[in-house]
């Protein structure tokens, strides 16, 4: 049965990595999340591909609901323009509190607390905790050695390859969105 997604928690980089292409895909997601009336749930700030893809939800017309911590917003680093801002005390308020608000979840491009998130949501999937669809935007194959870890996850019998399919990775905006409406969640255990 397909998804109903209606807020998608977007986890990203808050640099810009390098050349133009994680912005641009950044952007990319947020224009065609506002096109198809999904609202961003993301970590609140301007920096980065974070701000890059509140920018292009809502230079679309889309919602973008922020949930950042006190004190990143202390520092000054909230984003001005967004449709609703969450300030909580914490990184883990401010994690569970995006995935209660969420549909499905994508990582863009990013770095070690972009990974963190995405995997503790794939982790509560698998679980059988939460069920909801989650995919790697996997602009200009940045995710491609990740994949490759989890191939030797598969190999070396920590992880039961029917779980490599239970997220969505794709290297366009639509063609990930497509992916996570349609996808099924995986039923394999993963005690093998």
């Amino acid at each position: 049965m397909a998804a109903q997604i209606r807020r998608i928690a977007v986890y990203c980089g808050s640099n810009t990595g390098r050349g133009a292409a994680y912005m641009d895909a950044a952007r990319a997601l947020g224009a065609e999340m506002a096109a198809r009336g999904m609202e961003l749930v993301y970590g609140g700030t301007h920096k980065g591909l974070m701000g890059a893809v509140a920018d292009g939800c809502l230079a679309a017309g889309g919602r973008a609901h922020g949930v950042i911590t006190e004190r990143l917003a202390a520092k000054g680093h909230t984003h001005e323009g967004l449709s609703e801002v969450e300030v909580l005390p914490s990184m883990s308020a401010r994690k569970a509190r995006m995935i209660a608000l969420a549909d499905a979840f994508i990582a863009l491009p990013g770095g070690i607390g972009t990974l963190e998130e995405f995997m503790e949501v794939w982790t509560l999937n698998q679980l059988g905790e939460l069920g909801r669809p989650a995919g790697l935007f996997d602009a200009e194959g940045y995710f491609q050695p990740f994949m490759g870890f989890i191939d030797h996850m598969i190999a070396e019998g920590f992880l039961p390859p029917a779980h490599r399919g239970a997220i969505v990775v794709a290297g366009e905006a639509g063609a990930l969105l497509d992916g996570l409406a349609a996808h099924e969640p995986v039923v394999v255990p993963k005690w093998m």
